[in-house]
Order: C-alpha cells, then structure tokens, then sequence
C-alpha cells in the first residue's frame, strides 16, 4: 500500500482520544498511564490545541504528536515551534504517519508565526533521530543540562 492509498486521516485531537492515545501509548512503551495522559493532553489543549494531531485508521489512533508554539523560553525570543511528544502504532511504522502528523503540526506552526521548530531526541533513541533527519531537522546548539536529584 501506497502513502496515497493509506487510509488514514490526520485531524486535529479530541479529549476523547485520551484513551486510544493511552492505549497506544502502552502498546509502545508497554505501561499503562491513563493519568499522564489526561494531564498532559489536558494541558495541552488548553494552550494550542490545533497543535495536537493525531492519525486515525479504522475509527483508531494509529498515532499522535503533541506541541505548541512559545516564545520567551531558553532565551528563544521569537515564536518557536516545539514537537513534544509522538507516537505511531509500531503495526503501522513506514507508512509515512509520522511524517503526515509532522507536516500538519509544521504548517499549524508556521501559520502561528513561528520561523523555526525545535524537539528533544534522546540520543540513545536513534530510530526517531532518523526520523526527525529525514524531516529535515538538524542539531541546535542548545545543549541539555540535567542534574540527578
């Protein structure tokens, strides 16, 4: 099948996909954490909801990614957009989901007025590095501190 064939149609994300989000979620990561979800989708919609996508095939959520734009943070003045968080059904992988969801969240953001789009990827998680390569993303120079508590 096709990418053009790929039944799968990308639409902005309802509250009533916490769950279908939670169950692919565990599927993926293999936990299952409704409450993560409803706080984090919750939070979400209330401050860009038209930047949160998800794919839906069969009356399902085949995949999803989370962002918003902002501005002020990092010493990042101008309106940036940030992908949080993404998942595609593993059953699903390489039927360009990923990239669909990506082109719908990157022109939200570019029509919000933002002139960049940044992500956070583990540097262990070589497989979604790939995937944000392929988009054309590159390395910033912002680096990552983190202190153990």
């Amino acid at each position: 099948m096709t990418e053009s064939e790929t039944p799968v149609r990308i639409r902005q994300l309802e509250d009533t996909d916490i769950g279908g989000i939670t169950a692919l979620d565990e599927k993926i990561g293999g936990q299952y954490r409704p409450e993560i979800w409803e706080r984090r989708i919750g939070y979400y919609l209330r401050r860009d909801p038209e930047a949160l996508v998800v794919a839906e095939l069969d009356g399902k959520v085949a995949g999803f990614m989370l962002g918003e734009v902002r501005s002020g943070e990092f010493g990042l003045e101008e309106p940036t957009g940030w992908i949080e968080v993404m998942g595609v059904d593993p059953d699903l992988r390489g039927q360009a989901i990923g990239r669909r969801l990506a082109e719908r969240m990157l022109s939200h953001f570019q029509n919000q007025g933002a002139s960049s789009v940044r992500t956070l990827v583990d540097e262990t998680m070589t497989e979604i590095a790939s995937f944000f390569d392929s988009l054309g993303f590159e390395p910033a120079p912002l680096r990552s501190f983190v202190k153990s508590l």
